[in-house]
């Protein structure tokens, strides 16, 4: 009987191992705290350093990962609903919390092993909002007079310089050109200036790849 049992336990650890797979190994972490916290995350969130949150560059919001620290073994839990970090050389960034259940706050940074926990929230979301993204460009075409060469891309607009910056970092990063700010009085929106028209199609299809998909698509005037 305790072999029967030993096995079905096994069984159960293998077949849950398996919903996970290894994303990136030996790359760096770091953390971001308090100089951040109550502000908006790149998905539109509020950042909270308590919860079990981090930033990646690239992976679909809603994507739950499994961090583990090489030097200590402890693992975390976290959900991308952030952008980041846009230091060289470090993979991601994980909140307060998660970084003192990996044993790194002293340290600021860990080398770790990422996992991929679920990725069809973040596919699901995107999936989503697809098709209203569409439509939007659409009825921006139809709308106007005449063939249009050039198009504006506002990604974002936020009353932060600091979180502006980083997205157009990103941006740049991930070769996006003609990266803009443009102030108003109330806000700082970062732009993608003048995309040609026959690029507008997969210009917007790279950023709902890394995430961003609440842009507004305006002709260059």
């Amino acid at each position: 009987m305790k072999t029967e049992t030993f096995f079905v336990l096994f069984l159960f650890a293998l077949s849950s191992f398996s919903f996970a797979s290894v994303y990136k190994s030996n790359v760096q972490a770091s953390y971001y705290a308090e100089k951040y916290h109550g502000r908006k995350t790149a998905n539109g969130e509020t950042f909270n350093m308590y919860a079990m949150t981090c930033a990646h560059k690239t992976l679909p919001f809603g994507t739950v990962l499994r961090v583990t620290n090489l030097k200590n073994n402890k693992s975390v839990d976290v959900r991308v609903n952030d952008r980041g970090p846009f230091v060289k050389g470090r993979e991601i960034d994980v909140s307060k919390a998660a970084a003192q259940k990996l044993g790194m706050i002293k340290t600021g940074t860990a080398s770790v092993r990422i996992e991929i926990l679920d990725k069809s929230a973040g596919a699901s979301n995107l999936a989503k909002e697809q098709p209203k993204k569409s439509l939007e460009k659409v009825s921006y075409k139809t709308s106007s007079n005449g063939p249009a060469d050039f198009w504006d891309v506002q990604v974002a607009s936020f009353s932060s310089r600091e979180n502006a910056n980083r997205l157009a970092q990103n941006l740049l990063r991930e070769g996006f050109e003609n990266v803009y700010f443009q102030k108003t009085s109330s806000a700082i929106r970062v732009v993608i200036k003048k995309v040609p028209d026959s690029k507008l199609q997969s210009v917007e299809s790279h950023l709902r790849n890394i995430g961003q998909r609440d842009y507004i698509v305006k002709r260059n005037s």
